[in-house]
């Protein structure tokens, strides 16, 4: 019993230097950025929390059948071969249109006043901090679209990053470290900027942000805004960093992407004051009855795109990794029936396209993921 005992333990001590020690993890905020935290209304005894109370516990039972049910496997939860990916078209992005290319799951490059913006760049291999666990990309890995990505007059292509949270399948060590050279600036919700320090972006190059903050960038507005969520790289730093959507007001673009999260009131919070919007990102590609509070089914999904006032609608967070129990195709399918019985235009772009926003914009309906 006792060699028991000393095995448990080692393993406990490996685990807790593990996350120690490896970069993946990332950083945590500084005593005195806690300390200016403290004076938020969404900061309560060390951590972040939403603006209504959520339910964050699972019960004994429920993570059983989770179990159960990762190990026996759900009918058609990730694609029968590998999703194939387009070269990406960065002429067609660098023009003077508004555009936007979706690479799967919740990563998207947004060019908007001639401004490319990043926004969740995961483009990584597996949504996990270790490379031998967790959920593999259905296509293969995109890093290489960030070493293909162009300078302009050796100056960075990638105008700003927007982080909406920092868990793993949108916060990813290894694109961060190709993309940080490339881009000029990091927009964050608080707490996130130490992740990036850790991985080696200067603090002069990332601006954190609480909720319903809004910056001048390059003639750009975008203001960071809520989500019912929560966050953590780690065992012992869940919520102390913040999580978001973020609002983008170009010239002739006014765009929302909501960033992971429940639905709740904040949605028409967000289209009364910045609605109504051109294009919506809405995610609801990762759901469960036992995790409701903190994802949207695709039907509330499209609710919260009526909500915040939106004309076009894509559905995100699906298309790229298995993180439920439904078949991968299950919420573009949903999503589609309920946008057809609210009359929302929900386009559905292939993952590597770029598409344009300018003016009336159509995008040719495609059921790809049927191929």
């Amino acid at each position: 019993m006792l060699y028991l005992f000393l095995f448990i333990a080692l393993v406990i001590l490996a685990a807790v230097l593990f996350i120690a020690i490896h970069p993946t993890f990332g950083g945590s905020p500084a005593k005195e950025q806690k300390q200016v935290y403290s004076g938020l209304d969404n900061f309560s005894n060390g951590r972040f929390v939403n603006q209504v109370p959520t339910k964050m516990n699972m019960s004994s039972r429920d993570a059983l059948y989770m179990i159960k049910e990762s190990i026996s496997g759900g009918k058609d939860r990730r694609p029968s071969s590998p999703i194939q990916v387009p070269d990406i078209d960065w002429n067609k992005i660098n023009s003077e249109e508004d555009s936007l290319t979706w690479f799967g799951h919740s990563a998207f490059l947004l060019s908007i006043d001639n401004k490319k913006l990043f926004v969740d760049p995961m483009l990584g291999p597996v949504a996990s901090p270790v490379s031998f666990a967790g959920s593999k990309r259905y296509s293969q890995s995109m890093l290489h679209f960030i070493d293909d990505t162009p300078f302009i007059d050796d100056t960075p292509f990638i105008d700003a990053v927007l982080i909406t949270h920092d868990h793993y399948d949108h916060l990813d060590y290894p694109s961060i470290k190709r993309l940080k050279s490339k881009v000029e600036h990091f927009f964050v919700p608080h707490g996130v900027g130490a992740h990036l320090n850790r991985w080696g972006v200067a603090k002069d190059k990332i601006t954190e942000l609480n909720w319903w903050d809004e910056v001048t960038f390059q003639g750009l507005t975008m203001a960071l805004t809520p989500s019912k969520h929560f966050s953590g790289r780690g065992i012992l730093n869940k919520d102390t960093t913040l999580w978001g959507g973020w609002v983008i007001l170009g010239a002739r673009t006014r765009f929302y992407t909501s960033g992971d999260g429940g639905y709740g009131s904040h949605f028409k919070e967000i289209g009364q004051k910045y609605g109504p919007f051109n294009l919506t990102l809405i995610e609801g590609g990762q759901y469960d009855e036992r995790w409701s509070w903190v994802h949207m089914t695709p039907e509330e999904a499209v609710q919260a795109h009526l909500d915040v006032q939106g004309e076009r609608m894509m559905l995100v967070h699906w298309g790229a990794f298995t993180l439920a129990y439904h078949s991968w195709t299950d919420p573009i399918e949903r999503a589609l029936q309920k946008a057809d019985e609210a009359n929302v235009t929900l386009i559905t772009p292939k993952i590597g396209e770029t598409f344009p926003l300018d003016g009336a914009f159509t995008v040719p309906f495609s059921s790809w993921w049927k191929a």
